[in-house]
C-alpha cells in the first residue's frame, strides 16, 4: 500500500505538531504527508516548512474543508488516501488498520475518533430511499484512490458535513464503508472544554441539499428535513424551558432554519440537474484548479 495522508489545519499549531509527530513515529517513512493550511495566522507555515517529515504544504485562502481536502488530494500520489483533522494524532495500530481493510478489497476505512467534543466510536447507518448509507468521520477516514476519482472528491458547495454527501454517494456507487477498531485517532492537545453553538442555518442547508441533490424532492427527503427540524426545535424549546435559551434566539434560530432549508432544496435540485451522473457532483474536484495560493513541493 502507497498511503498518502492529507491533513488539513486551520489555525491549530500546536495540536498540527502532536498530529505530524505521531504520522512520523506510527506510519512507514514511505508515506506521504501533505499539510493543507489556511488561512492561519498563527505561524503554521514556518514550523510546518522547517520540517523533514512533510511532503508537500498547500496554502489555501478558503475555509472550506471541502476545499482543504480537495486541495490535498489534488497532490497526493498514493493509491490510498487518507485525511485527518491536524488536531488529532493517529494510533499505534492507524496504520495497520488502514493496511488490514484495504488489502481486504474495502473502498473507504474509517475509525474511532475521541478526544474531542465531535467525536464517534462506532460506526453508523441509515437507509435513505431504498438505499443503505454508511456514515464516517470525515477527519479520519482513507479511500482507495479509484473511488475518491470516481467520486470526483468532495462536494465544495457544501462548507458543512461534506463527508455525509460523500457518504451518499459512495452508497449510490454501492461500494463498502468499513469500520476498523484499530484506525483510531485522538486529540492530545487539551482544548478548552468548550463546545460552540451549533450554526444551525448552515447545518440544515448543507442538509437539505444533499438529500435535494442526491435523490431529488422526494417525500422522504422532505419528510427527513422536516422531522429533523421539528427535533432540533423541540430540543430548543426545553432549553427554552430551563433557561439555556432566550425566546428571540429561539425564534431567530427557526427563521434561519427555514431560510436555509429552502436555499438548500433549491441549489440540491440544481445541483443534481448540472450534474445527472452516479457521482452527483458539480463542485467537485475537476471544476477548478485554482485551490492553492502556494504549494511548498520538496518531493
Amino acid at each position: 500500500m502507497e498511503l498518502s495522508v492529507v491533513v488539513s489545519t486551520l489555525n491549530d499549531r500546536e495540536q498540527l505538531l502532536s498530529c505530524l509527530d505521531a504520522i512520523a513515529d506510527r506510519t512507514p517513512s514511505s508515506t506521504e504527508v501533505i499539510v493543507v493550511n489556511g488561512p492561519s495566522s498563527d505561524g503554521t507555515t514556518g514550523v510546518v516548512r522547517e520540517r523533514d517529515d512533510v511532503d508537500v504544504l498547500v496554502e489555501i485562502s478558503e475555509r472550506n474543508p471541502s476545499v482543504s481536502r480537495n486541495a490535498g488530494f489534488e497532490l497526493a500520489t498514493g493509491d490510498v488516501v487518507a485525511f485527518l483533522d491536524g488536531e488529532y494524532a493517529v494510533d499505534e495500530g492507524w496504520y495497520r488498520g488502514i493496511d488490514e481493510s484495504m488489502a481486504d478489497g474495502t473502498a473507504v476505512v474509517t475509525g474511532p475518533v475521541t478526544g474531542s467534543p465531535i467525536g464517534t466510536d462506532r460506526q453508523s447507518s441509515q437507509r435513505v430511499a431504498g438505499r443503505t448509507v454508511t456514515h464516517f468521520h470525515g477527519d479520519n477516514v482513507a479511500f482507495e484512490r479509484s473511488v475518491l476519482e470516481s467520486l470526483d472528491g468532495f462536494d465544495e458547495y457544501l462548507e458543512e458535513a461534506s463527508e455525509r454527501d460523500c457518504a451518499h454517494r459512495i452508497a449510490g456507487f454501492e461500494h463498502e464503508v468499513a469500520w476498523n477498531p484499530t484506525m483510531a485517532v485522538r486529540c492530545e492537545v487539551g482544548t478548552d472544554g468548550g463546545r460552540a453553538d451549533p450554526d444551525w442555518g448552515a447545518a440544515y442547508r448543507s442538509l437539505s441539499y444533499r438529500l435535494a441533490k442526491n435523490y431529488g424532492l422526494r417525500p422522504t427527503v422532505l419528510a427527513r428535513t422536516a422531522g429533523s427540524a421539528l427535533r432540533d426545535g423541540l430540543c430548543g424549546v426545553r432549553r427554552l424551558a430551563s433557561g439555556d435559551a432566550t425566546p428571540t434566539g429561539w425564534v431567530s434560530d427557526g427563521t434561519d432554519v427555514g431560510t436555509n432549508i429552502a436555499r438548500g432544496l433549491w441549489d440540491g435540485v440544481g445541483a443534481r440537474y448540472a450534474d445527472r451522473s452516479t457521482r452527483r457532483n458539480p463542485n467537485g474536484l475537476s471544476k477548478r484548479h485554482d485551490r492553492a495560493v502556494r504549494v511548498y513541493d520538496r518531493r
